[in-house]
């Protein structure tokens, strides 16, 4: 194998990985912001449970009735 057939693979090898880091780092951006959005609809979430739990009187601590 010639130096120059080498080089050109080595090249070949180089492009296809910028190509294969490039859309792996994409969809890592992306994923981030999916979990970002998540937590935001988790901590709304947990915001109107309290609400709701507040409404009704439910008291967190509260012990189970006795037939348990």
């Amino acid at each position: 194998m010639s130096l120059e057939v080498r080089v050109t693979e080595l090249e070949s090898r180089l492009a296809f990985q910028e190509d294969t880091i490039q859309a792996l780092n994409d969809e890592l951006v992306e994923q981030h912001k999916r979990i970002e959005r998540l937590q935001l609809q988790l901590s709304a979430l947990a915001r109107r449970q309290e609400e709701l739990q507040g409404q009704v009187g439910i008291v967190e601590d509260e012990a189970p009735p006795p037939h348990y």
